[in-house]
């Protein structure tokens, strides 16, 4: 059988996932394909077959380039990774979540999620649902402000929204180098060696574009739900508050007793429903981040499966970012910039 052409983009982490999950056997879901990076290294290690999923219909048709040699060994599905244990059709050995976007969307400009190539201001990652354009250009001001500081953790997030209001009531604000101007005055300039002063807002608007978060718990736990005991569950992360979702998931998993109140009435514990095989986040080495600075911000963490029923898991016990409502008259809290 011939060797498949390498695909366009480095999978981030990919050496020590691989370690952390051997030996690599059975079926495996990749739930974020992207370029194939994480199926091919799988593959390649031994996996039976892996499951490709991509909510992207261009990362699937781009996979038709590289992946005939493998046959039946790669099966591609259109979908969302929240669903992936439906979509897998039947138990699975192990799930791969690389999270965030990916390279092949970062570099193509119409696709608007990078400030550094001019293009619509789209971000989203498949092809329906509200643009980034339209929440900088018809949401309030302070729902802007909310997203900012809650998904982003920009910390200027009322200044940056009362310049968007501003500028848009001039003209709409439709292109991602307008969007990174008017971010980049309400904040000092950046010094060499920092990211770009735009970096915030642009993830923030992403995650709320795609329902980000809401998208990695229903993922997470839809994971639980596929694996068979002893299966493995890999997720690479790009920012701390995924990251902490992340941890937080683990840990409670495998200890459902820690944050009970010691003062609640003496019951039989749960049992353990993932056991960590990564302790702590697992984080690139020099010579990959030199290879790939994409990779620099990246954490992995491992889990193996045991045989407890799979659990809902708690978005607040997992500290996932939830935005206030609106519509109450109330002025954005504190902490968000002046």
């Amino acid at each position: 059988m011939g060797m498949m052409a390498p695909p366009p983009h480095i999978p981030v982490l990919i050496g020590p996932l691989i370690a952390a999950v051997a030996p690599v056997r059975g079926v495996w879901v990749d739930g974020t394909f992207g370029a194939g990076g994480y199926a091919r290294a799988l593959l390649e290690a031994g996996a039976e077959r892996v499951i490709g999923i991509d909510r992207d219909p261009s990362a699937l048709a781009l996979a038709a380039g590289w992946a005939g040699p493998m046959g039946d060994r790669l099966r591609l599905i259109e979908g969302n990774f929240a669903d992936l244990d439906t979509l897998a059709g039947g138990p699975v050995d192990g799930v791969v979540l690389d999270l965030g976007v990916s390279s092949m969307q970062i570099d193509a400009a119409g696709r608007g999620f990078s400030f550094l190539r001019d293009g619509p201001l789209d971000m989203r990652m498949g092809a329906e649902g509200p643009t980034a354009a339209d929440i900088v250009n018809r949401a309030a001001e302070a729902e802007i402000a909310d997203i900012l500081y809650h998904f982003g953790e920009e910390h200027a997030a009322r200044r940056i929204a009362r310049a968007i209001v501003a500028a848009r009531a001039e003209a709409p604000i439709e292109t991602t180098r307008a969007l990174a101007e008017i971010v980049a005055g309400c904040l000092p300039r950046s010094k060499p060696g920092q990211s770009h002063p735009a970096t915030r807002s642009f993830q923030a608007l992403r995650i709320a574009v795609n329902a980000e978060f809401e998208a990695l718990l229903a993922g997470l736990a839809a994971a639980e739900r596929a694996l068979r005991p002893g299966g493995m569950l890999a997720v690479v992360t790009f920012h701390s508050l995924e990251d902490r979702i992340v941890k937080r998931f683990i840990a409670e998993a495998a200890d459902p007793a820690r944050g009970q109140s010691r003062h609640l009435p003496d019951a039989a514990p749960a049992p353990a429903r993932f056991e960590a095989v990564t302790r702590r986040a697992v984080a690139p080495d020099a010579a990959e981040v030199a290879a790939n600075p994409r990779a620099r911000s990246a954490h992995l963490r491992v889990a193996r499966r045991t045989a407890a029923p799979p659990a809902p898991p708690d978005p607040r016990a997992l500290g996932v970012p939830v935005l206030p409502e609106h519509g109450t008259g109330r002025r954005p809290s504190r902490g968000r910039g002046r």
